[in-house]
């Protein structure tokens, strides 16, 4: 009756909080982080516990746990003899039930009276609970060393496992542990740790009769701990989410990106290349897949800067909302002709003279080549049209870009050349919204967090132009070639972006599920060593795009109903009204909304030899050196001259060599012949290949072509070749 009048301690009621755990998208943990007490735990039942711990525990602390009623009273005479005997403590003798009494009361000063409330309170837990609940709740609750509660954490921690698929051996080692956790660790002291395993799995062949020979194998197993190498793989994100849950982060993608950054920038150390941070979304959903804030949070310089959400200098990256604007609002598509001539803009700091990048200019030039190319002067002409920087400041504030907060007027038309700060994350996302053809959505981090709202900030017909644009590998091919890091073996929207003091360079890009942005500078503000977007950021973006495509077959935009095809010269951008014929060599097919046709090819667009007519605003870069389509263009009004120069062959030149690539888009195996009089003047010949109109079909091998002055029978000849890419 004296048993029941002995409360029991309210802590053993009390089950010992769970850690806070971050996971992944498919329940893998990410992130364990410590409770206010800076232990970590995870309940368990005695289920889940396996058999081989169970006894491992009671061998080395209380064989005899099944059959006595809480205290082990020949264990306490024992105990008091060696103690006595040694004149010193050596043995306490506590039951498994009253060492659970003991963790479960606050700590205090150990003394007999405590001991023998203890021994009261373990008798009583006896008559109130079984021995599995009694065992459940110790496993639970023991210190296993490394601030790590509950035999759960303690299999996670020390062998990376579940507590189903530890061995015999390790079963044995984490039971040792809670005798003295620190002289025990295994990390720190694994000799003394395999002692005092080898001697549990003897007492669990004396105690519970284990086969000698299983005994010998686990004694004889090597020591294999987890690898405490392994990082945070989410350090920008673990604060913010420090309570735990469920992210949309893909564990083993998380992973691979991070290998894929620090690779990628140990090449690019001696460039001065500190830094780089990356974003990839799912963009149906909207998603986070993969977020670095920096490639090394250890860094020391600046390492644990967000450098995912931290302002950085545009560069040329928000050129394509621009020609989007210009697309959806001023009826443009991708074969309009923009000026692209020496030009100056009166700004509030005086005239603004925009160069581009290799210091050119092209001339006319149509939309799809200068985004492809990222020219300057074009795209600040465009924005100049659309009425300056406020329609454009407008798109960008409702596509989420925060750091756009300042009146349009202050960053002029330099605007969509990069003279801004922009985050990774919200650019990012910025460019998902082109591939949603319009449809904007905030981006998400927690998997069961409801999806925002959509907002169609965009028509879906620009969206699905700019998206054509930038997949389009011929376009950009005269500023990178047409084997740069950005020509992907599938259909890939790309686009890079430079400040113009190397400070930040950039990539986004997309496919038909996913969107990647990627930067890489300095977050100490440092220039680098002329690393530009395709040498920096594109072999990231490059990599990423192909691990994420490794197991899901890449696919593109749909083109939305309203977008049609159109044949149109590609020196006016007007539009042919007949079908294909011979004299189509400046005929390219282009891509339009359906509900604004390009305006149709006029005679008074061509002059006698059919070069197509320039406007006044094109006269001094006609005149220029820069100049290189002569054979195309002639300016109106301007007088034909005559030549009496002897005849020469321009193109194709002596001994030049043509390669036929088979995957160029829109492009026939021709060469329009050129000479340096008026093609009324000349005819032309060949004994290998077809002459047409002056334009020539090419074949394979080693070809003489050969011109005639009409009037005087002058005869000039060239030899070139041709070969397969």
């Amino acid at each position: 009756m004296l048993l029941l009048q002995v409360p029991l301690p309210k802590e053993l009621s009390e089950v010992p909080a769970a850690n806070p755990v971050i996971k992944d998208r498919n329940g893998e943990e990410l992130v364990n982080l410590p409770r206010k007490d800076y232990f970590r735990h995870r309940p368990t039942t005695l289920e889940e516990i396996p058999k081989e711990l169970m006894q491992a525990t009671l061998a080395a602390e209380d064989k005899r746990f099944l059959h006595h009623g809480g205290v082990d009273y020949w264990a306490t005479l024992r105990a008091v003899y060696d103690n006595l005997r040694f004149k010193r403590i050596t043995s306490g003798a506590s039951t498994i039930t009253q060492q659970l009494v003991k963790i479960s009361r606050p700590l205090g000063d150990r003394h007999w009276a405590k001991k023998i409330q203890e021994f009261y309170l373990a008798r009583r837990l006896e008559t109130r609970w079984s021995k599995d609940e009694i065992l459940s709740t110790y496993l639970n609750r023991l210190d296993y060393g490394a601030h790590r509660q509950g035999c759960v954490e303690a299999a996670r921690y020390f062998f990376g496992k579940p507590l189903g698929d530890l061995s015999l051996a390790e079963a044995a080692l984490l039971a040792g542990l809670p005798q003295a956790p620190s002289r025990l660790n295994p990390f720190r002291h694994p000799e003394a740790a395999l002692s005092r395993r080898n001697w549990i799995l003897n007492r669990m062949e004396t105690v519970f009769g284990y086969q000698h020979h299983l005994i010998e194998q686990a004694r004889e197993e090597p020591l294999v701990l987890r690898n405490q190498a392994r990082g945070n793989p989410i350090p920008h994100l673990t604060q913010r989410f420090g309570g735990g849950g469920r992210l949309t982060i893909d564990q083993k993608l998380q992973s691979l990106t991070g290998d894929i950054l620090n690779d990628e920038l140990a090449r690019l150390h001696q460039a001065h290349a500190q830094h780089g941070a990356l974003v990839v979304i799912d963009h149906s959903s909207g998603e986070v897949l993969a977020f670095h804030g920096t490639s090394d949070f250890e860094h020391q310089n600046g390492g644990q800067i967000n450098g995912a959400v931290a302002p950085r200098s545009a560069g040329s990256s928000l050129k394509p909302f621009t020609y989007a604007l210009a697309i959806q609002d001023l009826a443009m598509f991708p074969g309009t002709i923009i000026s692209d001539v020496p030009t100056n803009y009166r700004t509030e700091e005086g005239l603004e003279s925009p160069k581009n990048y290799d210091r050119r200019h092209y001339g006319p030039i149509s939309l799809r080549e200068a985004l492809g190319r990222s020219l300057n002067v074009a795209a600040m002409r465009v924005l100049n049209e659309l009425g300056g920087p406020e329609p454009l400041c407008q798109l960008l504030q409702k596509l989420g870009l925060t750091t756009i907060d300042r009146e349009p007027r202050s960053y002029g038309l330099g605007l969509t050349i990069g003279n801004a700060e922009v985050s990774l994350l919200e650019l990012t996302n910025a460019y998902a919204t082109i591939a949603r053809l319009g449809k904007h959505l905030e981006p998400r981090f927690l998997l069961n967090a409801p999806r925002t709202r959509e907002s169609q900030v965009l028509s879906p017909e620009a969206c699905y132009l700019i998206a054509d644009i930038l997949a389009d590998n011929q376009a950009r091919a005269g500023a990178f070639g047409v084997n740069s890091v950005l020509r992907l073996p599938f259909r890939c929207a790309v686009k890079t972006g430079t400040s113009s003091d190397f400070r930040d360079n950039w990539c986004f890009g997309f496919t038909g599920h996913y969107t990647v942005g990627v930067w890489v500078g300095n977050l100490d503000n440092r220039p680098m060593a002329g690393v530009s977007g395709v040498a920096g950021a594109g072999p990231i973006f490059r990599r990423t795009m192909l691990a994420l495509h490794e197991n899901r077959e890449p696919v593109f935009l749909k083109r939305p109903q309203g977008i049609q095809s159109v044949e149109v010269d590609q020196r006016t951008g007007h539009r042919f009204l007949t079908t294909l014929d011979a004299d189509g060599f400046y005929r390219n097919e282009e891509l339009c909304v359906q509900s604004h046709l390009p305006p149709p090819v006029l005679s008074s667009d061509y002059d006698r030899d059919g070069k197509a007519l320039l406007s006044e605003e094109f006269s001094e870069w006609f005149e220029s050196k820069e100049n290189l389509k002569r054979h195309e263009f002639a300016m109106k009004g301007a007088p034909r001259p005559v030549s009496h120069s002897p005849l020469r062959i321009l193109t194709p030149m002596e001994g030049a060599t043509y390669y036929l690539d088979p995957e160029l888009p829109h492009q026939s195996p021709e060469l329009r012949l050129v000479s340096n009089l008026e093609s009324h003047q000349v005819e032309w010949e060949s004994g290998s290949l077809q002459i047409r109109n002056g334009v020539v079909s090419l074949i394979v091998g080693q070809h003489d072509v050969c011109v005639r002055n009409t009037q005087t029978g002058e005869k000039a000849r060239v030899r070139f070749m041709v070969e397969d890419l």
